[in-house]
């Protein structure tokens, strides 16, 4: 059986095993990725996530010698949320990104690749394999491009025809040489939605990410997040789907075919007070499936915190006093302080940041502290002064 026949065979299977796109790339060096990637780095806009080397990024034979193909795959995911629970006062809600929704997409292209993987060992058993998903080394992306599963959109993400940009993708390594698919060129033409509508200007050109800026990245952050992006956040609990939602391929795209994607709408836009209220086990109990929960619960709630403040939802105000002033975590006090100042004054609010000030030690907290103080303050004069000018008026 030639090489050729064999392809034609895996491409089946494939879609035997419910993947959506399939395509074969030359394993060759991706040499304007590597420039790209350096250029990435220099002007200091990798997000830090990434794995590996540049050279590993973007040698495939330094991750699996002798390597001829790497076959990308696409599998789709839904965009549309039904049945979702409305947010409301008393009852705010914070929503996961699309890419969040379902089983962790991780598990599933695993699962598919090791199908894969063993079906090509049963029809070649010399062959060597090395598969990856979102956390290898390879460019997931670069290789989808050079696969002809889509092209590399303004957006920085793989747009398929049929699917738009809502796919998950995967790639593997293999010894085997199989014909090249033809890559799909640029479709986005003089469209510059994405960019124009970007919450952060992280998308500082078609195409090109400040990753640091991007609210996808920033939601996923352990530290307290940079003053001017708070308000950026709005009720984003896990990633963002703004430069998706926007682009003009993925209307009325909602691929719904893989049940283990379709989301539970408590799930993924969950009621923002209990979800602060949370212990680890009862955070992994109701998140730990989905991949929106891979760093843990303190990002989660701290971006509650954030969200609560976007509603300025007055009946939080109880709960932030508590996390401020006896949460362990120095990002949460900090952030429930700034929090606070979000909402409309009440007659609380000093003395609880002046009893919070004279307890923390953190220095950082501190002066989330100070600057709510000042806040407050500088609030009351204002409203005192107008006062003022209105009674001489």
């Amino acid at each position: 059986m030639t090489n050729a026949q064999l392809k034609q065979d895996i491409i089946a299977y494939s879609k035997h095993i419910g993947i959506d796109k399939i395509g074969f790339a030359s394993a060759d060096p991706f040499v304007t990725l590597k420039s790209r990637l350096k250029e990435q780095q220099k002007l200091g806009y990798a997000s830090g996530f990434e794995k590996g080397t540049i050279e590993e990024r973007t040698t495939p034979d330094l991750l699996l010698p002798e390597a001829k193909t790497i076959i990308s795959i696409a599998l789709a995911y839904p965009s549309k949320l039904k049945n979702a629970p409305q947010s409301k006062k008393g009852a705010r809600r914070g929503i996961f990104c699309r890419a969040s929704w379902g089983e962790d997409y991780h598990h599933i292209l695993r699962s598919k690749l090791s199908k894969l993987e063993a079906y090509i060992y049963e029809r070649v058993p010399e062959a060597k394999c090395k598969s990856m998903v979102d956390t290898g080394e390879l460019s997931d992306r670069a290789v989808a491009e050079r696969a002809g599963i889509g092209w590399s959109g303004k957006n920085c993400a793989i747009i398929t025809p049929e699917f738009g940009s809502y796919v998950y993708l995967g790639d593997m390594i293999t010894t085997l040489d199989f014909p090249e698919d033809q890559p799909i060129f640029d479709q986005c033409g003089t469209c510059n939605k994405c960019v124009d509508a970007c919450p952060t200007g992280a998308l500082v050109q078609g195409g090109q990410l400040d990753s640091n800026k991007c609210i996808a990245f920033l939601t996923q952050t352990k530290e307290m997040l940079p003053e001017q992006y708070r308000k950026k956040i709005g009720n984003r609990l896990y990633g963002c789907d703004t430069c998706q939602v926007v682009c003009p391929v993925n209307k009325g795209k909602d691929a719904r075919h893989h049940p283990e994607m379709l989301p539970d709408p408590e799930i993924v836009k969950p009621e923002l007070i209990p979800l602060l209220k949370m212990s680890n086990r009862e955070f992994k109990e109701t998140f730990g499936r989905i991949s929106g929960a891979w760093r843990g619960k303190k990002p989660i709630q701290r971006n509650a915190i954030i969200a609560l403040a976007h509603y300025k939802e007055e009946e939080a105000l109880p709960l932030l006093y508590e996390l401020m002033l006896k949460d362990p975590r120095a990002v949460i006090r900090g952030t429930a302080a700034w929090a606070i100042t979000e909402m409309p004054q009440n007659n609380d609010m000093y003395a609880k940041l002046r009893e919070a000030k004279e307890k923390e030690s953190d220095s950082e907290v501190i002066a989330e502290i100070e600057k709510a103080l000042f806040k407050i303050q500088n609030e009351k004069e204002t409203v005192q002064d107008k006062r003022h000018l209105i009674k001489n008026f």
